[in-house]
């Protein structure tokens, strides 16, 4: 089997792989004692796993995106207008914790830049201009983020974001990895060598992301006895999300004339979080575990499942309307 067919065959399979890797690590931490200390693992594996997945965002092809002007700006007003109006509504009614609040806000407010790309092609979406899109969604969310956490924990945030462990953990686990893959890329166009690298490295990010489930949930599991409480409170607000999300990304882009599959693209876009790309962050929060890991993890578990259900729902969304050209 050659490298890009073995990269399809863990891309299709990647829930599968997700699920097993959780089942096994809590398998493993229920059998074994002092699995906790798999903790001080969770940043290198985290570091190695956003390396890899920023590799795959063709981040040399920011202009093509930038060219997709109707698309880009409906991707916009879904992901950083129209959702945070969701999460806010959400977050307001279900939680009343501002611990809960920023871990339910960390994970909602950001959107998916690797395995959404997979999803969306399986559910019959343009794939292609989410790949394309996926270096601006990047950027916006980190510039974004701040300022929506300021806006709905008002003074709060002072006291569970520290400005110092937070800009820690954003440079050595996000713009570091993120620096790195460009060099990478750029390497890859230049020699052969760097092409065989980038591609073995390509088979990668479904393995990472599995290893870092695992890890966390190594670690973590033996705690959750004080965080079990928080993930049922968060439960409500991640289901909600699942159901209503798609609706909005549909809405919005039929709204702004975009052709079926693009639609189903914004969607998708809308549906699917960066769950363990902001995991770092929150780990640089103050007393964050257990409870900020867990409700993490639980947020990408419902996602997981519900994309087991956009693949095939959102596929049919829009079949026999026609098509409607993108400008």
């Amino acid at each position: 089997m050659n490298i890009g067919k073995l990269r399809d065959a863990l891309e299709k399979n990647q829930i599968l792989i997700y699920f097993t890797a959780v089942i096994v690590a809590a398998a493993v931490a229920v059998l074994l004692t002092g699995t906790t200390a798999a903790e001080s693992a969770i940043n290198p594996a985290l570091a190695f796993m956003l390396f890899v997945t920023f590799l795959q965002v063709p981040l040399a092809e920011l202009g093509q995106a930038l060219k997709q002007v109707r698309f880009l700006i409906t991707l916009l007003i879904a992901n950083f207008l129209l959702i945070p109006l969701l999460v806010f509504a959400l977050v307001g009614f279900f939680l009343e914790d501002p611990m809960l609040r920023l871990g339910v806000m960390l994970v909602l407010l950001a959107p998916c830049i690797d395995y959404v790309v997979t999803f969306a092609h399986l559910g019959r979406a343009d794939a292609r201009l989410l790949l394309a899109s996926t270096p601006i969604l990047l950027i916006v969310q980190m510039v974004m983020l701040p300022a929506y956490l300021s806006l709905m924990l008002g003074s709060d945030v002072g006291s569970y974001v520290e400005v110092g462990p937070f800009l820690h953990a954003f440079v050595w686990l996000i713009a570091v990895p993120l620096l790195l893959a460009g060099v990478t890329q750029l390497f890859a166009k230049k020699r052969d060598s760097g092409k065989y690298i980038a591609d073995v490295l390509g088979l990668t990010p479904v393995p990472a992301t599995a290893l870092v489930l695992f890890i966390v949930i190594v670690a973590v599991l033996p705690q959750l006895g004080p965080a079990m409480e928080a993930v049922w409170q968060v439960l409500p607000v991640y289901v909600a999300y699942a159901v209503i999300s798609p609706l909005i990304g549909w809405w919005v882009a039929r709204r702004a004339k975009l052709e079926v599959s693009s639609s189903r693209s914004i969607a998708f876009s809308a549906a699917t979080r960066n769950s363990l790309v902001v995991l770092p962050l929150a780990l640089a929060v103050p007393g964050a575990i257990p409870v900020l890991p867990a409700i993490i993890v639980t947020q990408t578990l419902v996602e997981l499942v519900s994309e087991l259900v956009y693949v095939r729902v959102i596929a049919t969304w829009g079949d026999g309307q026609g098509k409607r050209a993108d400008i």
